[in-house]
């Protein structure tokens, strides 16, 4: 199923260049600049870093500010799991989840460093990561049928796997302070890739920051500091 999703992009030069370049894609519904301001507005059913691909192919800079649900309607939540915490430093990513009505939650993640092949993406009960990914408990739901926190199977081509699903087994309130987990799917013991806790982030309009609490420097230095390996270049 697709659904469509509304982000807000910070624009580090010209906007209407930017506008330009997603207007009459492939996947992008609307366009439209906030008035004041160098921000975008773009409702879209492409993931967030592959509408910052098409926003960076104008010679303009992007940086993804918020996330949430269609523009009119009430923001029900959105999160992210920076996934930096497993036994291969080189593997790193993010993820993120937004609710865009009171049952569905869209999942989009860009994830670096990784072999080819199959890995599978999983929320675990706990946002303990004090010894790594092998304290985040259980699988959440492990028990039934299709687990709760059962995201998907994700592939990786060329050492990075992007993905973006629609998830009707969990809401965004009920997943803040567990666990995001990625399992080696060619593997079957000691899977766990991995993890990043899931916290609360900004929704539409929420993030006023400019500069990033996580290492005190500016947004747009921020955008130039890899998380997700080679390539990956926001931890917004």
């Amino acid at each position: 199923m697709s659904v469509n999703c509304t982000m807000e992009f910070a624009v580090e030069g010209c906007p209407h260049k930017a506008k330009k370049a997603l207007d009459g894609k492939d996947g992008i519904q609307s366009v439209s600049i906030e008035s004041g301001s160098n921000s975008l507005v773009v409702q879209s059913n492409l993931s967030s870093t592959q509408v910052n691909n098409i926003i960076e192919t104008s010679g303009q800079r992007g940086v993804l500010m918020g996330y949430g649900g269609l523009t009119g309607k009430p923001n029900l939540g959105a999160a992210v799991a920076l996934m930096d915490t497993g036994l291969d430093s080189k593997v790193k990513g993010v993820v993120r989840f937004v609710q865009v009505d009171d049952a569905t939650c869209v999942v989009d993640g860009t994830l670096d460093g990784l072999l080819p092949g199959k890995y599978g993406v999983y929320l675990h009960e706990f946002g303990d990561i004090s010894a790594g990914c092998n304290s985040c408990g259980d699988i959440l739901g492990k028990s039934l049928n299709k687990p709760v926190g059962e995201i998907g199977e994700i592939t990786s081509i060329a050492g990075r796997a992007e993905f973006r699903v629609t998830n009707n087994n969990f809401k965004v309130w009920d997943i803040i302070g567990r666990s995001c987990v990625l399992h080696d799917q060619a593997q079957t013991t000691d899977n766990r890739l991995l993890c990043g806790i899931v916290a609360r982030s900004a929704g539409l309009f929420q993030n006023t920051k400019r500069i990033c609490a996580c290492d005190g420097v500016p947004v747009w230095d921020e955008r130039d500091t890899p998380v997700a390996g080679p390539g990956r270049k926001s931890k917004i």
